[in-house]
């Protein structure tokens, strides 16, 4: 095929043709299925750790909304400090906190998402946070917890070989990892809810790098990794649950 005819198809393709196919009369949601549920289960006996829940204001108010805006950059270079827990659950509000949680199997969250379904699941390639053994672990926004999922050897550089061997994020203190589950998507918008599912992904980075420099952290967003290595190294499935997103944060000068 000639390139330029190929990419056109692919514009086309990103056009908003899928969602004027889809037959919504078809969707889970209109057949009246319960809606997925908004976080995925914990395993028996796992081992959870309670996040502080009163972080929000006190971290935030270190820096003005205007100078968060501001100074926001994607950083590459980290310190050797480690994150307090104090700060880690701060992050994980900000990219994924529950406001609310209403009937029906929806959440408003800290940040937007089509008709409120929320299609991530958080993974944590954790390094180096205060009080915290190093593993993999997963957060659990209904409860503010986290999950220890596995230790992993050499987590850091697993983390960064994966990505493609950018060697910055074996620097970082913890790497958030994004998986999509899509049928939390699907549910209500059948084909159509692919395109929504990447939207929201940026909405989380954004409030990634603005809740980073309320702590002095910097984080850099990137979709450049395998695919198979890092749905291997998290433990997905690649189908059902694959990795969309990940950001290495750290601390920054």
């Amino acid at each position: 095929m000639d390139p330029l005819h190929a990419l056109t198809l692919q514009r086309e393709f990103l056009k908003d043709h899928i969602r004027q196919a889809v037959d919504f009369s078809l969707t889970e949601q209109a057949r009246g299925l319960p809606p997925p549920p908004l976080q995925k289960p914990v395993p028996t006996g796992a081992y959870l750790i309670d996040l502080p829940k009163s972080t929000a204001l006190t971290c935030a108010q270190s820096t003005s909304l205007y100078e968060a805006i501001n100074n926001r950059r994607s950083r590459r270079k980290f310190t050797d400090q480690p994150l307090s827990l104090e700060e880690l659950a701060w992050l994980l509000w900000a990219t994924q906190g529950i406001q609310r949680v209403f009937r029906g199997g929806s959440a408003f969250r800290t940040v937007p998402s089509a008709g409120a379904r929320h299609a991530f699941e958080t993974y944590l390639a954790l390094t180096r946070v205060e009080g915290i053994p190093p593993a993999l672990y997963r957060y659990l926004p209904v409860d503010h917890q986290l999950v220890r999922e596995r230790e992993v050897p050499d987590l850091g550089s697993r983390c960064a070989e994966a990505a493609l061997d950018q060697g910055f994020v074996a620097d970082a203190a913890v790497t958030f990892i994004w998986t999509a589950l899509p049928r939390r998507m699907e549910w209500r918008y059948g084909l159509a809810a692919h395109k929504v599912i990447l939207l929201d992904a940026g909405h989380v980075g954004q409030n990634l790098y603005l809740a980073c420099e309320a702590i002095h952290a910097g984080t850099c967003t990137l979709a450049a990794y395998d695919q198979d290595q890092m749905d291997t190294l998290i433990g997905v499935d690649g189908a059902e649950e694959f990795a969309v997103y990940l950001a290495p944060v750290g601390k920054v000068k």
